[in-house]
């Protein structure tokens, strides 16, 4: 079969445009070829609207003509129930075009539904009728179904957002619809309630619902609202359905409502109507869902004023545990500066037995050095004198041989020729040998030293290096062959000559290569990793400062200031200056003495009350300021008063505050040297810096600490993890042991915080202050306030200079055990780079084991899919599945056509039956909280229900 192009071309648009899809939808429909575009046209066709809606309202509108005769009348209603029946399924199944068609205002279909559905109630729900003609035409239409029918159109237009706001602006719509509970049979009062429990969920719908049956009240002459319902529900107790229906709309217009005491009305409304008692005796196990469910719901008052009372309760313990653990941490915090200070005291005790241990090994050494050199000399000593003896033994030898030639000789003498046949004497004997001491005065040149050792071969060992610095010996790394380009790791390191006394010397980072699987390593890390370093500087600038005003006796603002300054004090001039000539703080306040600082008289405010005196004019005349600035400027060596009061109120502030920081300084020194864990983290990183960089720089010794920061910037060939995530890996299963390094690491934050330079220089400021203090006693010894303050603080101050040397040794130590410079790295930069690597470590630790969770959650439903695959079997190629899919798509178009079950895709449409759907698979469950956002008002919540 051939299809014509254009129409192909021109009749899916205006399908797809009738059909109401989605996007997506419409987009895999563009995609199917000719036969599938073809067979959706076909499909259409079939389902074409027989009557345009027009035809419907002019049926309907004949059925309402007051001036038909009754038996014309009985003629056309007869057919009434059908043409609703066609009405309802035009409207539940034809394109969206044609339900606004029939909305629009020219037809006005919504108008003549309800005129429809209020007309076929009035013998039902009016008192005062038109005419009896109207009641007996109404009597005969209540025989028919059509107000379910009627019910059943308003709810497909209900469906679409479009129809649904026009039902709900519309003012006898919805009143019409309750009103439809008085029809007599329970279906129809079951679809309205399904309804109305429906809108009650649907933003400001609940209000309408409310206002509907204030109406039904009016108009069926109530008592009470919900009278006429509670008494449908008590009566028909033979239909499930309906009880269901009702129960299930009792529960959500109670409890839908966010106000909760408007909720608690609503529940009282019903009790009233003894909704409560009949629940007791109700045993059905359908309805009994229901009524758990609104039970569930349900606000005791009771309950919630106990539990209202519980809270109040728990509140106030909340309140006494909040103060308890205020207390708890002030009394930790005190527990843990005592604790840092005996970690301090015992640190120190401990710098101070090593440096006695220090120089009891020199003593050793140097004692040790003259024991070898006297036994080597005590040594040297006994070999010449066994030289010695068998010397002289050989001289006596000789001597005796020599007498006995002498007297053989003598005895020769007289035979004559018999002497000439003598032998000749024997030569002399040698020399003795030179002591020890002459032996370099031989003549004898030496021989010459012997030639340097060639290196070794490659294999035959490993060479070391002795540098002529006077260091130990450097072992000679070898350079690390990888099978991938590896990254370069950006680390600062040290030179050879720079290792020796640091932890860098201590550790064999070859060992830890040997216990890595550095294939695995080789394969994660291939790319390299740029982290440029900023360096940025920071400029001060210095505020000009203004010079004092000259003024005739004093200026007008100062004068204004001191007088508030003086008045804050309460005292008079003569007592002010009398505390400051005795250091009297108990009379002047440290924060008056602090503000009264400001005010020390210039020079040229001396000159002018000299001036005043000399013309002797009376001190009576003057102010208050002026005559405390007479007096004030009369003191003897004001400023170095002042200061020394300012010193001795703030003194024991200071401590306080200087110690803690000292302590600090201390205990994280000592405690980054002498941690091994940390040691062997460095190890680790070492080893991996060096597998990384071998064949492109070499290998190094040491790295400055610095490089620490640069391992998050390395990162793995897949860019999800960093060296330093590689690190905590390793450490994790080869050297679990390590894992908590950083416990041992003691107030290394602390110390991070601390500027030992500003620490330092205050503990001079304070000393200075204290030999300013001396000198000022000294020229006044009488005054027991400077020396009870001298002798009490004279040792505490001690006691803090010492603190000061000892956390300046022990940070130099610390600083040089890592190779680097104190200059260079002060405790501001030092302490920080172990708190950022802890930091960035522990967090890395943290990412690797929620990763290995992960993966074993995504490995886990692997694993079910997998067994899931394995049961269906079905390995379908991608064309098949294509196919399949345009099959489903199809299946479903057809569904939509033929069925009641209706999914509208365009915007928020297709709301009502969804919920309809929902409620009747899952009882309604009110939210405690205030609830979210309701249908077709937020465009984020189109496709969730919440009820």
């Amino acid at each position: 079969m051939e299809y014509s192009g254009p129409l192909l071309s021109e009749s899916p648009c205006s399908l797809f445009n009738s059909m109401n899809l989605p996007p997506d939808k419409v987009r895999i429909l563009r995609q199917y070829d000719n036969e599938k575009k073809w067979e959706l046209i076909c499909d259409q066709e079939r389902f074409q609207v027989k009557n345009p809606p027009h035809t419907y309202i002019q049926k309907l509108r004949g059925f309402l003509d007051p001036a038909v005769t009754r038996k014309k009348f009985r003629r056309r209603v007869q057919e009434s129930t059908q043409v609703l029946r066609e009405l309802e399924i035009s409207l539940r199944t034809n394109h969206i075009g044609w339900v606004r068609e029939f909305l629009n205002e020219e037809n006005q279909g919504l108008d003549v539904l309800v005129e429809y559905l209020s007309f076929a109630q009035y013998a039902v729900t009016s008192n005062t009728l038109p005419s009896r003609r109207t009641l007996k035409n109404s009597r005969l239409v209540c025989k028919k179904d059509d107000v379910h029918v009627c019910i059943m159109c308003l709810r497909a237009i209900m469906n679409y957002q479009y129809g649904f706001n026009m039902v709900m602006s519309h003012p006898h719509a919805v009143n019409e619809i309750a009103l439809s509970l008085n029809n007599k049979n329970p279906r129809t009062k079951a679809l309205v309630l399904e309804l109305l429990a429906a809108v009650c969920l649907v933003r400001g719908g609940h209000e309408i619902i409310l206002a509907a049956f204030d109406h039904f009240k009016e108009v069926c002459s109530e008592t009470q609202r919900f009278e006429k319902l509670m008494e449908y529900f008590k009566n028909e107790d033979n239909n499930i359905d309906f009880m269901v229906a009702c129960m299930q709309f009792i529960n959500i217009v109670v409890h839908s409502v966010e106000d909760m005491n408007f909720r608690v009305h609503l529940q009282y409304d019903f009790t009233k109507l003894a909704l409560d008692e009949y629940l007791e005796h109700t045993e059905s196990d359908k309805l009994q869902v229901q009524i758990q469910a609104y039970l569930d719901n349900l606000f005791d008052v009771g309950t919630l004023l106990e539990d209202a009372e519980t809270k109040n309760a728990a509140l106030e313990r909340v309140e006494e545990l909040e103060e308890s653990i205020s207390h708890l941490t002030d009394k930790l915090l005190d527990t843990e500066n005592e604790a840092m200070s005996k970690i301090v005291e015992l640190e120190k005790q401990l710098m101070q037995k090593n440096k006695e241990l220090d120089s009891v090994r020199a003593v050793y050494r140097d004692a040790s050095s003259q024991v070898h050199s006297l036994r080597r000399i005590v040594r040297e000593k006994d070999e010449t004198i066994q030289r010695q003896s068998k010397l002289e033994k050989k001289i006596h030898e000789l001597e005796h041989c020599i007498d006995f030639i002498s007297l053989l000789l003598s005895c020769a003498v007289p035979n004559g020729p018999s002497a000439a046949s003598a032998p000749p004497p024997p030569p002399p004997p040698p020399p003795p040998p030179p002591p020890p001491g002459h032996a370099v005065e031989l003549s004898t040149p030496l021989p010459p030293p012997p030639p340097p050792v060639a290196p070794p071969l490659p294999g035959c060992g490993t060479p070391t290096v002795i540098f002529n610095s006077g260091l130990t010996a450097v072992k000679i790394k070898k350079p690390i062959k990888t099978k991938f380009r590896m990254p370069v790791f950006n680390w600062v390191a040290l030179k050879p000559n720079q290792i020796n006394g640091t932890v860098f010397n201590e550790i064999d980072d070859e060992r830890i290569l040997e216990d890595l699987n550095v294939d695995e390593f080789e394969d994660m890390f291939k790319t390299k990793a740029q982290g440029p370093s900023v360096d940025m500087t920071m400029s001060k600038q210095k505020a000009p400062q203004k010079g004092p005003n000259k003024v005739s006796l004093l200026e007008a603002n100062r004068a204004k200031n001191l007088a508030i300054t003086l008045r804050k004090a309460g005292k008079s001039p003569e007592e002010i200056c009398k505390a400051i000539q005795t250091f009297d703080l108990r009379t002047m306040p440290l924060d008056f003495v602090e503000c009264l600082m400001r005010f020390m008289p210039t020079e040229s405010e001396v000159k002018v009350l000299r001036q005043y005196e000399r013309e002797r004019r009376p001190l009576a005349e003057l102010t208050d300021e002026d005559r405390f600035m007479m007096l004030f400027s009369k003191i003897e060596r004001l400023p170095q008063r002042m200061t020394i009061m300012a010193f001795m109120g703030n003194f024991s502030d200071s401590v306080q505050m200087l110690t803690p920081q000292l302590h600090a300084i201390i205990a994280a020194s000592v405690s980054i040297k002498s941690s091994q864990k940390l040691k062997k983290i460095l190890e680790i990183i070492l080893a991996l810096g060096n597998y990384m960089n071998s064949s492109k720089r070499g290998a190094v010794y040491g790295f400055k600490l610095q490089s620490l920061d640069l391992l998050l910037e390395t990162k793995s060939t897949d860019r999800k993890q960093t060296l330093l995530h590689y690190i905590a890996n390793v450490v994790r299963e080869k050297y679990p042991a390590v894992s908590m390094f950083y416990n041992e690491l003691h107030y290394v934050e602390k110390a991070a915080a601390v500027s030992l330079e500003n620490v330092l220089l205050d503990v001079r400021e304070l000393q200075r202050g204290m030999d300013l203090t001396r000198r000022e006693y000294s020229m006044h010894g009488h005054n027991s306030l400077l020396k009870d303050f001298i002798h009490h603080n004279e040792t505490r101050l001690k006691k803090l200079q010492d603190d000061a040397r000892i956390a300046q040794d022990a940070f130099d130590d610390a600083v040089k055990y890592f190779g680097e410079s104190a200059k260079t790295m002060p405790p501001s930069v030092y302490f920080p780079v172990f708190v950022r690597f802890v930091k960035a470590y522990r967090q890395a630790d943290e990412e690797n084991e929620q990763r290995k969770r992960q993966e074993q959650l995504m490995m886990e439903k692997l694993l079910e899919q997998e067994a899931m695959m394995e049961e269906q079997e079905d390995q379908q190629s991608p064309s098949h599945k294509g196919k399949r899919q345009q099959q489903e798509l199809i299946a479903e178009l057809r569904k939509r056509q033929g069925k009641d079950s209706r999914h509208v895709y365009e915007g928020k449409d297709g709301a009502i039956e969804d919920i309809i759907t929902v409620l009747k698979t899952v009882p309604f469950t009110a939210r405690s909280a205030k609830r979210g956002s309701r249908f077709f008002c937020d465009p984020a919540h189109s496709e969730d229900f919440h009820y």
